[in-house]
């Protein structure tokens, strides 16, 4: 089991979450790109939560270092509802409580906020993650259907 960082990402990390969804997230999103991040980042600091490794002793531990980037989560809050975006786990590190400790952030933060309810973009196609939301306590909600519509061409 490795030891964990939970924390809100930087202007500095978003290079490093850009190639992390590409090994550990299932599916790309219009906004999987540098401007989005940044554009989320601006405006709401503390939405793109990181599970960060802690490096062992002698390899940067002492300086406050971080280790390698192992799991992201989006926890937006437009102040009415709770959306939960982006939750992925390097293949490597998953089934060690890091998408447990992720959410638990996520929901801490809603929370503090004031929200009451918090939902989750999962493709249907997941069954990993599937499996993995439903064991947090999510349930799949049937009678809503999300309609989208690109903005740009």
């Amino acid at each position: 089991m490795i030891e964990l960082r939970i924390r809100a990402a930087g202007p500095e990390d978003l290079d490093t979450v850009l190639a992390f969804w590409k090994v550990a997230a299932e599916g790309t999103s219009i906004s999987d790109d540098r401007a989005g991040v940044e554009r989320l980042v601006a405006r709401d600091p503390e939405a793109l939560i990181l599970a960060v490794e802690v490096p062992p002793l002698g390899q940067g531990r002492e300086r406050g270092r971080d280790g390698d980037l192992v799991g992201t989560v989006i926890a937006g809050f437009d102040g009415w509802r709770c959306h939960l975006y982006r939750l992925a786990v390097h293949p490597d590190h998953r089934r060690q409580g890091i998408a447990s400790a992720l959410l638990a952030a996520a929901e801490e933060r809603f929370v503090r906020l004031g929200g009451r309810r918090a939902d989750a973009m999962v493709l249907q196609r997941n069954e990993t993650a599937h499996r993995a939301w439903g064991a947090a306590g999510y349930a799949p909600e049937e009678r809503w259907r999300r309609w989208v519509k690109p903005l740009t061409g």
